[in-house]
């Protein structure tokens, strides 16, 4: 095999992988499938052919299942050589300087932690941080073997060593940190807390990756471009690099500022160069220190003057608050940046704020707007001590970490109720287009939206929206045509989108077919004292949970605001009303995955034969349609005596 054709190989089976995790997410997860089994199939097929053909699994495989193992502690390694820094400069003409007449190697500098990866073998031994001065490092094989991309098989069979750096991209931090009680200041934090993690299953959630940048044993490659090939042939990430051939000071610096960070999808904290050859690079020895063969230009952090402003709180869903400082707009690389997130409680008291205190502000990294000092500290503001979303007083808690945090303690915020938000938005309920949980987040955390009914009066906060990160006009236009459009709604999708217990998609169809499509009828029942139980495949259960739902006053403060924002239309269905389909009249289930339909695709196949779907198998079920892994329903089935039908049998009986 050719080396472009095991490189095209290797990119082949990350799109595989790639494509395999989103269906299994979209399977699993969302229970939403965007391809058949058979799609599913034949790419896992290709993608074991693939791993066999090149000798190389990589870690975040599908054809792999690592276990979620758990340590007691973290083993003491010594690393077989001393993982020594580089020396650092601000300054390009340094670079210039080291580069001279020879060829040398400009790569990113990637900001998370530094590790080294031992192989043996063919197979993953060890991963091990850089610990003590580069001396002993600790084991974090397990969690390691976690991330997306990390081969745990190569062609090779000699030991060798990978040194790299694991990360967490922009895009990942932003989404874990959302779920974290206690959110992170930087990826580089994140990412090293992950990888540190005694649980390897926990460690896994963090969409950690490995980029090497240093082949550490001596394999008698003569250049440092070749190592890279050698790495990657082998199924490593390598960091982003480009050769620089014996080029002049201009030649340099314009290489250098192509190179921005803003356009990087990963946390980098400066520019890496390095000789190309490796025999030449190794005889300029170290210091103490670092490595003489390479250099790292750290960008300097320009300072610009503002003035403050005030602070802004969120409440996120766990409760905690975060804070944001305010400031006169100043323009930096080009933007106008107005605000700067202070992480924690102890971050805001150190700076003694206020309003009118002359500030110095900046980009970390050329990415983070930071505050950098307070050149007043007049010490005048004071943090306002309640609940932006729901007006509760706030508590002070200090984390684990030693860090003083804000927390909203009331269990009814708005801002906890992140989950049923999203649920009432859905596509198959409410169908509002735009709103992520995040985007919800933000929303409920700001205050702007406390009920369902605040989804149809955003246009009030139309302002503050399209400056939020994220969203623009664009957006904002789209999401309030969604929602005008979601204003006429069937009962079915309405009562769907409540998050009544037990009463989904199928029962709101029901309720709206006997309630013939009216909320006023369907709740002068629930006044009545209507029995749910007679309505086919209502239980007791289903019964209790919408009166415990209606009696409820926090939720009655969720929904029923939205009563005067919206107008109940007919549902309006194309029942076939010939007599001789066989499903006619009678009640079927579906389970497990369908290779030709999706979970609302046999619905409405169903409703279209005239048959009446359920989510559910009771007595009165007529057939139960049985896909790839079927679970309870099918034991159910059995038990009652109730015909199960593949979905080929299904469809055999509408051929016929």
């Amino acid at each position: 095999m050719g080396a472009k054709e095991h490189k095209a190989n290797i990119k082949r089976m990350k799109e595989l992988t790639a494509k395999i995790r989103e269906a299994d997410t979209a399977y699993y997860r969302d229970d939403k499938p965007i391809m058949t089994d058979r799609d599913y199939d034949a790419l896992t097929d290709e993608l074991k052919s693939l791993e066999q053909n090149t000798g190389l699994t990589l870690s975040g495989s599908p054809t792999q299942r690592v276990p979620g193992e758990i340590l007691e502690e973290l083993t003491p390694v010594r690393h077989t050589r001393p993982m020594l820094s580089a020396d650092k400069t601000k300054s390009v003409d340094d670079l210039v300087k080291f580069a001279g007449t020879r060829d040398v190697v400009l790569s990113w500098k990637l900001d998370g932690l530094t590790l080294v990866l031992r192989y043996n073998y063919g197979r993953l031994q060890q991963a091990i941080t850089r610990g003590r001065e580069g001396i002993i490092g600790e084991d974090v094989t397990h969690t390691v073997r976690t991330f997306l991309n990390v081969p745990l098989t190569v062609p090779v069979r000699e030991p060798f060593e990978v040194r790299g750096e694991g990360v967490i991209s922009w895009a990942n931090f932003k989404k874990i940190n959302l779920s974290l009680e206690e959110p992170y200041s930087h990826p580089r934090n994140l990412a090293a807390g992950s990888v540190r993690k005694l649980d390897a299953a926990e460690a896994g959630k963090r969409f950690l990756e490995f980029f090497a940048f240093d082949l550490v044993t001596d394999l008698k490659i003569q250049t440092k471009c070749w190592q890279m090939d050698f790495m990657e042939t082998n199924g490593f990430s390598v960091v982003s690099h480009v050769k620089l051939s014996r080029m002049d000071a201009a030649s340099i610096k314009a290489a250098v500022e192509q190179m921005d960070p803003k356009h990087y999808g990963y946390p980098v904290d400066g520019l890496i160069m390095e000789y190309d050859d490796v025999s030449y690079g190794k005889s300029l020895g170290a210091t103490g220190h670092h490595e003489n063969r390479l250099i790292a230009l750290k960008w300097q952090d320009e300072l610009f003057e503002t003035r403050f402003l005030g602070i802004e709180l969120a409440t996120t869903r766990t409760g905690m608050v975060s804070i944001t400082g305010l400031f006169e707009p100043v323009g930096i690389d080009g933007t106008a940046v107005s605000r700067a997130y202070l992480h924690n409680l102890d971050i805001f008291d150190e700076f003694q704020f206020g309003v009118g205190d002359r500030i110095q502000v900046y980009k970390a990294n050329m990415i983070i707007p930071q505050i950098a000092r307070n050149d007043t500290q007049s010490n005048t503001f004071t943090l306002p001590m309640v609940c932006p979303c729901c007006g509760e007083p706030l508590a002070v808690r200090t984390t684990s970490g030693g860090t003083r945090q804000l927390f909203c303690e009331n269990p009814h915020c708005t801002a906890k109720l992140v989950q049923k938000f999203d649920h009432f938005c859905e596509k198959t309920r409410m169908d509002i287009e735009g709103p992520s949980a995040t985007t919800l987040e933000k929303f409920i955390g700001h205050g702007w939206i406390r009920n369902f009914g605040d989804l149809y009066d955003l246009e009030q906060y139309r302002d503050e929206i399209v400056s939020t990160e994220g969203f623009g006009e664009k957006s904002f236009e789209r999401l309030q045509a969604s929602i005008e459009r979601s204003r006429n709604c069937t009962l079915a999708k309405f009562i769907a989108g409540l998050g009544i217990p037990m009463v989904g998609r199928h029962a709101g169809r029901d309720l709206d077919a006997y309630f013939q499509g009216s909320w006023d009828e369907f709740e002068a029942a629930i006044v009545s004292g209507f029995d749910f139980t007679q309505l086919p495949d209502f239980g007791e259960t289903m019964h209790k949970n919408i009166y415990q739902w209606y009696q409820d006053a926090e939720e009655a403060k969720l929904w029923r605001p939205l009563l005067s924002k919206i107008n109940f239309i007919k549902e309006s269905s194309t029942m076939n009303t010939n007599y001789n389909t066989p499903f006619y009249g009678k009640t079927v289930v579906a389970t497990g995955k369908l290779k030709n339909y999706t979970r609302d695709g046999i619905q409405m196949k169903l409703l279209e034969l005239g048959a009446k779907p359920a989510s559910s198998v009771t007595k009165k079920t007529d057939y139960l349609i049985v896909g790839e892994k079927a679970g309870s329903k099918l034991t159910k089935a059995q038990q009652l005596g109730i015909k199960t039908l593949t979905e080929a049998e299904f469809e055999d009986m509408l051929a016929k």
